[in-house]
């Protein structure tokens, strides 16, 4: 054991001379220490560049200007008073409803979306039809803008029901403008809608059963993404890496769709150096029951690491280093020792960038049941003992992929961790925010479902790659808050309750908003039986006063128990649904006076002098 310690030291110190002892040449360089022939490469690192995404070029002018040779400028603005007002605010929403409905439930139709360049897209995707819509009266398109909102909102908090959400809001805004035009309170209306939106919230989390088994999954997946075959591969990976592990989806160059496993926590960065490599024939470095340090510290200097590496030699322990960074005599030492044998050692950089970067650290402590080290926590290496070091059942370090296999011994304290970065990515309106906690949250659950979507046409591609994504997120809805019948049953089954619920509320005006959202809990049902080929008002009264369940299967034209058949929707799609489209219908109620900008029309002569009185020509 001495004689390793003096190994260890011996070649700290070859490593620790000054600077001008270093030997500027490439290849390796051969020094003498105590003796004995060390050999190491002039620098231990291998090249490491962090490839910023290239700037897109600046587009030329013609590239700018609208198809009509016009560009669109702001000026002055109109002010539009009262029922006008609303009017307009109304037009605007029942243009993006109209156009959003027609996708709904499993016989609802397609929507082409024209580009400026490319081919024109085919999709069934309500946010993603809402989100292109624009009209040409500036005013109408306020009210665009706000049914935009509602479907946004639905698809930030649950991935799916945007649909169900722009025609709930399209009910109200309709049903209340009668009243309002008729002389009703529209505050007092608003009063009312959002009481029953509580109401009708509390009744459907009091209803919602949780999800038992797994076919549970496959029939919210189907029915999500109207493909039997699409519910099979989310269900399949949902099975294997559980709602702690991630399900993504990829782009493909085949035509079919299949599903691939990452297990443990996986990190996308790898070794620092090459001469980090235990299996030569598949370049990777694999430790069994290792030792784990991290820090957030960029480690340049040895003498912090000597306490710690030393008793590492005396433990014959293997050590996984994860850092902000490691890199000159630090790296170089880690090195020497490794190819001497001295020391199952490996060194891997954190991913991410500043505050995400302490994140993931944090995470990886939190697994491994490390102590974080960091001046934030006061602590610094040479106070690092090895009782402090976290475990791991095995570790695979590779040229850019570290996988850290747990041990079991901290999944308490993973599953808390995971709890509050789904809390924080609740409360984050950030779409990159949300990805990124996703992936943390994949990373600790210890695996990643990645279901590679292939097709024959880049139109087809893209319109299955988002029935996946709205599949997936409602399932992962239906984890959250478990899962009530769906064909617009669930809300029509809460029809029943409109006078329990306008008892609950005091004055005709407030009682009447009740009455409008009660009323709008059909229409998602009529709607879906339209889309079928069906009258809507039969197929609402045939399931009127009917059990808990009981519902019109659109997919065969059957009545039945649809939670026996295995028509399901999330309880959370459904309640965002409630929630969202109350909130903005009732506002729009509210409204007295709409302000909008005025586009001004701008020759392309015009656009060109105002460029080159910019100094734009210069860069052309």
């Amino acid at each position: 054991m001495e004689s390793r310690n003096i190994a260890l030291l011996g070649a700290l110190l070859f490593i620790c001379r000054p600077a001008s002892a270093f030997v500027s040449v490439v290849g390796p360089v051969t020094a003498n220490n105590g003796g004995a022939g060390l050999s190491a490469p002039r620098s231990a690192s291998a090249p490491w560049n962090e490839h910023a995404r290239g700037q897109q070029p600046v587009s030329s002018l013609a590239g700018r200007r609208s198809r009509a040779g016009t560009a669109l400028s702001m000026g002055a603005k109109s002010v539009v008073f009262g029922e006008d007002a609303r009017k307009k605010l109304a037009d605007g929403i029942n243009a993006v409803a109209d156009a959003v409905k027609v996708t709904l439930g499993p016989k609802g139709r397609n929507v082409v979306l024209e580009r400026a360049y490319g081919a024109p897209e085919i999709v069934n995707d309500g946010v993603t039809i809402a989100r292109d819509i624009e009209v040409e009266n500036h005013e109408e398109n306020v009210g665009v803008k706000l049914v935009q909102e509602v479907a946004q909102k639905s698809d930030n908090r649950a991935g799916d029901g945007t649909t169900t959400s722009t025609l709930l809001t399209q009910e109200i805004v309709n049903q209340g403008m009668r009243l309002v035009t008729s002389g009703a309170n529209p505050v007092e209306l608003r009063q009312g809608i959002l009481a029953a939106s509580g109401m009708i919230i509390e009744e459907i989390k009091k209803l919602a059963v949780p999800v038992g088994k797994n076919e549970d999954l496959l029939n919210v997946a189907t029915i999500a993404s109207g493909s039997s075959t699409m519910g099979g591969i989310i269900a399949k990976a949902f099975e294997r890496v559980g709602d702690t592990g991630s399900t993504v989806v990829e782009e493909s160059q085949t035509l079919g769709d299949e599903v691939e496993f990452t297990e443990g926590l996986t990190i996308d960065r790898g070794y620092l150096s090459p001469y980090f490599i235990s299996d030569q024939e598949r370049s990777l470095c694999e430790f069994k029951n290792p030792k784990i340090l991290v820090t957030d510290k960029k480690i340049d200097q040895v003498n912090d690491l000597i306490p710690l590496l030393e008793a590492m030699v005396q433990a014959k322990e293997p050590l996984l280093i994860m850092a902000e960074d490691v890199v000159g005599e630090a790296l170089s030492a880690l090195v020497v020792n490794k190819m001497r044998g001295v020391l199952d050692v490996v060194a891997v950089k954190a991913p991410s960038f500043g505050e995400r970067r302490k994140n993931y650290l944090q995470d990886i402590a939190i697994a491994t049941g490390s102590t974080y080290v960091a001046e934030e926590v006061g602590l610094t290496l040479d106070q690092v003992k090895i009782e402090m070091l976290g475990t791991a059942d095995r570790i695979v370090v590779m040229k850019e992929q570290t996988t850290i296999v747990s041990d079991g011994r901290n999944d308490e304290a993973v599953k808390a961790r995971i709890k509050t970065i789904r809390k924080d990515a609740e409360t984050s309106d950030s779409a990159f925010d949300k990805e990124k906690a996703d992936e943390r949250v994949a990373a600790l659950g210890g695996g990643i479902a990645r279901i590679k979507v292939g097709a024959a046409t880049e139109t087809e591609l893209k319109d299955k790659k988002l029935r996946y994504e709205d599949a997936l997120n409602s399932v992962r809805s239906a984890l959250e808050l478990g899962i009530v019948p769906g064909g617009g049953a669930c809300l029509q089954y809460l029809q029943r309750m409109d006078e329990e619920f306008r008892a609950r509320v005091e004055g005709e005006d407030r009682k009447a908003g009740v009455g409008i959202l009660m009323r709008s809990l059909s229409a998602p049902m009529m709607q879906i039986a339209k889309n079928a080929g069906v009258e809507g008002g039969i197929v609402v009264a045939k399931c009127d006063n009917k059990e808990w369940g009981f519902g019109y299967n659109a997919a065969n034209s059957e009545y039945c128990d649809l939670l026996e058949a295995g028509v399901l929707d999330p309880a959370k799609v459904t309640i965002n649904a409630v929630e969202n489209s109350a909130s903005v219908a009732s506002l729009v109620l509210t409204t007295e006076c709409l302000i909008a900008e005025i586009p001004v029309k701008v020759s392309e002569a015009q656009q060109q002098a105002n460029y080159d009185a910019m100094g734009g020509g210069d860069y052309m």
